[in-house]
């Protein structure tokens, strides 16, 4: 990871330390004092925001560690653990939530005030707009730790906004209708688990090896493809780590090329993939003798 990315990355994970530690504080005791179950498991659902962006925050400056002894191949896999560690987190505080508004809603209490509608419709603008950058700093760095922070902050705004919609159903419908906040903190609690699952399986599939899109997959076996002296690309496998590649492949060439000629085709092969996917980390030619008859032996400029 460049240097430039992790400052960029750091900002943003920083940033959204301190909006969740301002706006956790303060919608906790809005909650308080205001009567408003909703917005105490929304201050909740922010401190778990709090808590995911420090271990974003440890995961962006593992993964920006050099290969060592230990790791050859970088420490770029401590995004996905990062990443993976929110999603479990968002998993678990919507089970939280969910629960604990359940349990509310089956006994009675006293209606929200009417501040703590404007307290959330507050924070609904500040974590979206919070969403919106963030998610464009991850998508200009490549990181998908900070990705998940990023819609870390999406579930919250959700969560507020669900909240606030229950308080003003609340507010307008009287004592009858008190426990509307505590509904739509479950139904918060559904859109947080939905977010916890779109954070976490994408963390487990590259945790897993995944191979990327085809798209990507495509383009690196064309650019093999194009070098002269390849007869076939058979194999290519491709793996994440961090927000860079690692491409195996198998490159197919004149069985009558000499070890130092199939060697420059290889050098040529890697330049060529690396060329044209800058993302790509290294790359590892095995190559393969082409079953044909020919004796030549072109060169390689």
């Amino acid at each position: 990871m460049s240097s430039e990315a992790l400052q960029r990355n750091l900002r943003a994970t920083l940033t959204g330390v301190a909006v969740n530690l301002v706006l956790g504080g303060g919608k906790l005791a809005a909650g308080i004092y205001g009567h408003s179950d909703a917005l105490i498991a929304d201050a909740v659902e922010s401190f778990a925001d709090l808590l995911g962006a420090l271990i974003v925050w440890r995961g962006i400056t593992v993964a920006a560690k050099p290969p060592d002894a230990e790791h050859p191949y970088g420490h770029g896999k401590a995004e996905p653990l990062a990443a993976a560690g929110i999603g479990t987190l968002l998993l678990f505080a919507a089970v939280g939530i969910g629960l604990h508004s359940a349990r509310e809603y089956l006994q009675p209490h006293r209606g929200p005030e009417p501040f703590t509608l404007a307290v959330l419709l507050g924070v609904v603008l500040i974590k979206e707009s919070l969403f919106r950058w963030v998610l464009r700093e991850s998508h200009a760095t490549e990181s998908s730790a900070v990705a998940s922070d990023a819609f870390h902050h999406r579930a919250d705004a959700i969560t507020s906004l669900a909240a606030a919609i229950g308080i003003s159903v609340a507010l307008v419908g009287g004592a009858a209708w008190a426990g509307a906040d505590d509904i739509a903190a479950i139904v918060a609690a559904v859109f947080i688990a939905w977010n916890g699952w779109r954070i976490l399986r994408p963390a487990l599939e590259e945790l897993m090896d995944t191979q990327p899109s085809p798209e990507i997959l495509e383009c690196i076996r064309a650019a093999a493809a194009s070098v002269a002296g390849v007869d076939l690309v058979q194999k290519a496998f491709v793996r994440r780590m961090g927000n860079r590649l690692l491409v195996d492949m198998h490159v197919h060439v004149n069985p009558m090329f000499t070890v130092e000629h199939s060697h420059r085709i290889a050098h040529l092969v890697k330049d060529a993939v690396r060329g044209e996917l800058p993302s790509v980390l290294d790359v590892l030619v095995h190559i393969e003798p082409t079953a044909q008859t020919s004796t030549s032996r072109p060169t390689v400029s």
